[in-house]
């Protein structure tokens, strides 16, 4: 099974599939013919993985895994390896892992002689449906996440369901938590097309949590479809690509008060997600209708939500405030404003001191 769906940014394409990994690794080797290959690859996926991929030993950069790990001494070690390899502008970087390594490798690429490709391989759920595609890439530093960072387009997406076989379950949610946020957005995303996410993932929660590979390939493809279209109309997050920030800026600030260690990014992103549904119904954005639907999906695939008390609210507002979205003193949020449909809210930091 294989479906291959194109960017027109950077005239790049996505494939799909659940070929075995002797297939899948020669796809990879046969697109980068010619061209000296730096793997950075997850220490997990590397454990999981080596000799299934049969990755040549010289030729890998092993990254240990978390948020922590994507930080600026990681990325200069990719780029003097590089350095000391030879490698030129015509050679290639190639990301194996989570959002984390593919996040520094992009970085690394854009910056790495002021350009050189770079092939997203994703291993979990949510880079597949998020991180990998679009073009994003970052490092963290101390104060604030992907707060170092470009826009730089892969030159391929090679995306292998087999590979969400050893996630364990904490971290097959996560991804599911990203995918319920393009529910959420899907008629703002401006595609010529309907996928009607918020309606297949309420049909299909079982064969999900069963792995049926059909339901599995066919909801990452309509997650991609929908950022396809935002990307292809906004690569820059100057305007419509903000609604994927949606459930992001407070994700983002639990994810830094707590240093990283107490939440994946997929269940900081659902915490979000349930307070921008509360945020939008008490401004009366959405009507209860569509937030006590909204409420259900989430509760449907086990997501609870957070009691945020137990955060420093001081602290909570201090990071929102420093996030690369905020302007103009203000706090950027993106809330819903009708069924599968958001908008862009500015908040002061008292305005929205009444509502954590």
């Amino acid at each position: 099974m294989k479906q291959i769906l194109h960017v027109d940014i950077k005239n790049y394409d996505i494939t799909i599939s659940d070929d075995n990994f002797y297939s899948f690794i020669k796809d990879i080797m046969d697109y980068t013919n010619n061209q000296k290959r730096l793997f950075v690859v997850s220490s997990k996926v590397y454990k999981l993985y080596s000799k299934a991929l049969f990755l040549n030993n010289s030729e890998i950069f092993i990254l240990k895994d978390g948020e922590k790990e994507k930080n600026y001494k990681n990325y200069l070690k990719i780029i003097e390896l590089a350095s000391q390899r030879g490698f030129t502008r015509k050679d290639v970087f190639i990301a194996i892992g989570g959002g984390v390594v593919g996040d520094i490798t992009g970085f690394a690429a854009s910056t790495y002689m002021r350009g050189i490709d770079y092939i997203q391989v994703p291993t979990t759920l949510l880079s597949a449906v998020d991180s990998s595609v679009g073009g994003k890439t970052a490092i963290n530093m101390d104060y604030a996440k992907n707060i170092l960072g470009s826009f730089y387009q892969p030159k391929a997406v090679f995306i292998n369901i087999n590979f969400l076989k050893t996630l364990d379950k904490r971290q097959f949610r996560s991804g599911l938590g990203e995918i319920i946020k393009y529910a959420f957005i899907e008629n703002s995303c401006t595609s010529d097309f309907h996928v009607f996410l918020f309606e297949y993932l309420a049909l299909c929660c079982d064969k999900v949590y069963e792995f049926d590979s059909i339901s599995l390939v066919r909801i990452i493809e309509y997650c991609l479809k929908l950022k396809i279209a935002v990307v292809n109309a906004d690569e820059k997050e100057v305007s419509l690509r903000k609604i994927l920030n949606l459930g992001h800026t407070l994700a983002h600030a639990l994810e830094t008060i707590t240093n990283y260690k107490k939440f994946t990014h997929g269940e900081a992103v659902v915490y979000g997600l349930y307070f921008a549904l509360k945020l939008a119904y008490e401004k009366e954005l959405i009507k209860y209708s569509y937030y006590r639907m909204a409420v259900d999906l989430l509760e449907k695939y086990g997501f609870a939500s957070l009691n945020l008390n137990k955060y420093n609210k001081q602290k909570l507002l201090a990071i929102m405030q420093n996030d690369k979205k905020a302007q103009h003193d203000k706090i950027i949020f993106i809330l819903p404003n009708g069924k599968k449909t958001v908008q862009e809210i500015e908040f002061t930091q008292t305005e929205l001191a009444e509502f954590i």
